[in-house]
């Protein structure tokens, strides 16, 4: 009997019965048969919702998880038995599609062509991907994904955070796909381990934090990156950047300033990292450093290094601190570090002072000024003991230029401040905007205004003219009307 004909017998045992007047034959009046058809129609029409969709005619969300389910485990069982390598996609999934057609044919179901793609899809999505994200990541116009436990699931577009409607079935079943993001980097997630930093292979940022430390459940923050790195021409479409501010940027990069990209949380410092990386010289030497590699260089020369959480047994940790150290027996051209947050931005100091000019680092903060006193507290994290004036030397002297991203109201990203560190005076670091973020009011919601210049030439430009580079003056706004 076919899934729907048994849903049919079961919406007219639903019907109310016989009315009183047909002889006890058990036969439906012509409206109650009208509008069972209709019903039934509707859902070969419509088809079995995916996760979390609302229910369409008489097929209810129950019973199509009862279908999905029992489906998946006939599947899964196969495949054990077959001893399947699930790491050969196409191969299984052909694979599965096989035995996805016999098994519906055994228990002789009947599913629209809809129906049964959107069963398949969903399926694979769980046996070979995962699971009800595979949606979500597939969207490029996704760039966050933020699961708050299996019924509330969030992304962000455009910059702007909406509610999705894509949930999963319990707490197990985002283990499950939480498992198969963490399995092959060697890294774990459970009650002794409950906080994990990962990443997709397409190199999106994952981390996981669960119960008893996550109230609400499982959850995870995907930050996901374009199939497609961006570029310096996206950036300028975005409005994140200006002509003048690249050609001034690469000028840096290209002469082996020492730069520090900060910002706040989501502000779009990374792939504002990577984007500057394209800019160095293909024939250099690049190590970068990071607790879950996500920088896409494109050069040639580049060696990627990733930190290595501890073991069940709380050992053989490495961290972000331990690999700077090691990377200056590398014979690095240029050191990039992903992210520092404690004690290794003393070692990223001590790396740009003695002889590897043109290294990058991103930090959180919310200001050039306060990127400063983020450096000195990072510092003191290492556990040196080292007076303030020592340290605020060492950030003077090996620091060049700050570049400052924030994330606007409107969800937008800009860069707000590029700003030299020029020295000290005394106990206190100076420093100089050569172009800040300058708001000229707010049209339709989104934020208007440019990045201009302070009229101020950096001292560092001899450094620029040395390396052969020669800026116009104009990009400084002088000799230019502003």
């Amino acid at each position: 009997m076919s899934l729907l004909r048994r849903i049919e017998q079961g919406g007219a045992a639903a019907g109310g019965g016989n009315t009183p007047d047909d002889g006890g034959q058990g036969k439906p009046d012509a409206s109650k048969l009208a509008a069972m058809r209709a019903r039934n129609r509707a859902a070969r029409e419509g088809g079995l919702p995916g996760a979390g969709g609302a229910s369409r005619g008489l097929t209810s969300e129950s019973t199509y998880k009862d279908l999905k389910g029992r489906v998946q485990n006939k599947l899964l069982a196969e495949l054990d038995q077959q001893s399947m390598d699930l790491t050969q996609a196409d191969q299984v999934r052909t694979h599965i599609e096989e035995l996805f057609n016999s098994i519906l044919a055994d228990e002789n179901m009947v599913l629209s062509k809809a129906e049964k793609r959107r069963l398949f899809e969903a399926i694979v999505a769980e046996i070979l991907g995962f699971g009800p994200l595979e949606t979500l990541l597939s969207n490029d116009d996704i760039t966050e994904i933020m699961v708050n436990g299996p019924k509330n699931i969030f992304i962000e577009q455009k910059g702007i955070v909406t509610r999705s409607n894509v949930v999963f079935e319990s707490d197990e079943h985002v283990m499950r796909v939480l498992e198969r993001i963490v399995a092959p980097l060697g890294r774990r997630i459970d009650e002794s381990s409950p906080m994990v930093d990962a990443r997709l292979p397409d190199g999106s940022r994952v981390n996981a934090i669960i119960r008893p430390l996550a109230l609400c459940g499982p959850t995870i923050t995907i930050r996901k990156f374009s199939k497609v790195p961006l570029t310096v021409d996206d950036l300028i479409r975005f409005g994140s950047l200006t002509k003048e501010i690249v050609e001034f940027m690469q000028a840096c990069i290209k002469a082996r300033l020492n730069i520090i990209v900060s910002g706040g949380t989501g502000s779009g410092k990374t792939t504002l990292l990577n984007v500057l990386s394209g800019f160095i010289p293909n024939n250099e030497r690049i190590i970068t450093i990071e607790n879950a590699a996500e920088l896409q260089l494109r050069q040639e020369h580049v060696v990627t290094l990733e930190s290595r959480p501890p073991n069940l047994e709380g050992k053989g940790a490495i961290s972000i601190q331990d690999l700077v150290v090691n990377s200056l027996r590398m014979r690095p051209d240029r050191i990039i570090v992903g992210e520092c947050r404690s004690g290794e931005a003393l070692d990223m100091l001590q790396a740009m002072n003695t002889g590897h000019d043109g290294s990058m680092t991103t930090a959180h903060s919310n200001s050039p000024r306060d990127t400063i006193s983020r450096l000195e507290v990072m510092s003191l994290m290492a556990g040196m003991d080292l007076p303030v004036r020592a340290i605020r030397e060492q950030i003077a002297s090996a620091v060049d230029v700050i570049c400052h991203q924030e994330r606007m109201r409107d969800g937008s990203r800009k860069v707000v401040n590029i700003t030299e560190v020029q020295g000290m005076e005394g106990d206190v670091i100076t420093m100089s905007d050569v172009f800040e973020f300058e708001q000229t009011g707010v049209e339709g919601g989104k934020i208007v205004g440019r990045i201009r210049p302070t009229g101020l030439r950096p001292k560092f430009i001899e450094r620029i003219e040395e390396a052969g580079i020669h800026l116009p003056p104009a990009i400084f706004g002088i000799g230019s009307r502003r």
